[in-house]
């Protein structure tokens, strides 16, 4: 994608939020100078979007990410998280647990469902601190 991130091509669009015939948002989009006055969530939202296309693509669909390529992501983005993931077989396990359409590779979709899965045990860790 020319000019940036796909985060920072949603923010270079026309403000405005798109709902689906059920009222549930598919795009919502801020003006370009919006980055000064977004915040945090939306500024973490925006890492998570960009953390996928990082990695996604390298071998592929540039939409959907590889066991290889979600190895690499959860070994560079969540270490102190999730640890380091070694094994074959730990990679796989992953995939199984995320690739909820059978096609052996993570989409968005199911990608962003593994952050609220991580984000949510992390919650639970640091509630009972």
């Amino acid at each position: 994608m020319l000019g940036g991130s796909p985060g920072q091509h949603a923010m270079q669009q026309k403000a405005s939020l798109q709902l689906d015939s059920a009222n549930a948002p598919i795009a919502c989009l801020c003006p370009q100078d919006c980055t000064a006055t977004m915040s945090e969530l939306e500024k973490a939202m925006i890492a998570v979007i960009d953390a996928f296309h990082q990695y996604s693509g390298k071998e592929g669909d540039k939409h959907k990410l590889k066991k290889s390529e979600l190895k690499e992501l959860i070994n560079n983005e969540l270490p102190h998280f999730l640890g380091e993931i070694k094994d074959q077989e730990t990679v796989d396990k992953v995939m199984e647990a995320l690739d909820s359409n059978g096609d052996a590779e993570c989409d968005f979709q199911e990608f962003v469902a593994f952050i609220a899965m991580v984000t949510a045990a992390c919650h639970e860790f640091f509630e009972h601190e």
